[in-house]
């Protein structure tokens, strides 16, 4: 018994599956991308505030969030490069984008948005309102 727990003990884990690019999302995933130059930028701090404790209603939408600070992504396979000219997002201030599942921009803002103003726009797509019938 020993040996077998000595096994498992040494076994790898399991790899965490690797996160995809935005375009690979699309049909399946909404995207939340938002940029900021530094991580301690007033506004993605806010964004960041504004989406506390909002992770039940993102799953329920099937939301991804991206972040985008200086080069660093999280969320996606996706350069920072690649995002911003993508999405026409700029590298020296905040921005936040909306991606539907069609892969199209549904909202673009230069401020932070209200975790009400995402609910409200993710739940008047087609797709989402398709969804729950």
């Amino acid at each position: 018994m020993i040996p077998l727990l000595l096994a498992a003990a040494l076994a790898p884990a399991p790899a965490a599956p690797s996160p995809t690019t935005v375009a690979a999302m699309r049909w399946q995933r909404r995207v939340l991308v938002m940029t900021a130059p530094r991580a301690d930028d007033p506004a993605l701090v806010a964004q960041r505030h504004a989406l506390a404790g909002w992770d039940a209603a993102a799953r329920e939408r099937d939301l991804t969030v991206v972040t985008v600070i200086g080069d660093r992504v999280t969320g996606a396979a996706d350069t920072a490069t690649a995002l911003r000219r993508r999405y026409r997002m700029p590298a020296d201030r905040f921005a936040a984008v909306l991606i539907g599942k069609d892969g199209g921009v549904k909202l673009r803002k230069a401020t932070p948005i209200a975790a009400e103003m995402l609910a409200e726009t993710i739940d008047a797509m087609p797709m989402r309102r398709a969804g729950e019938r």
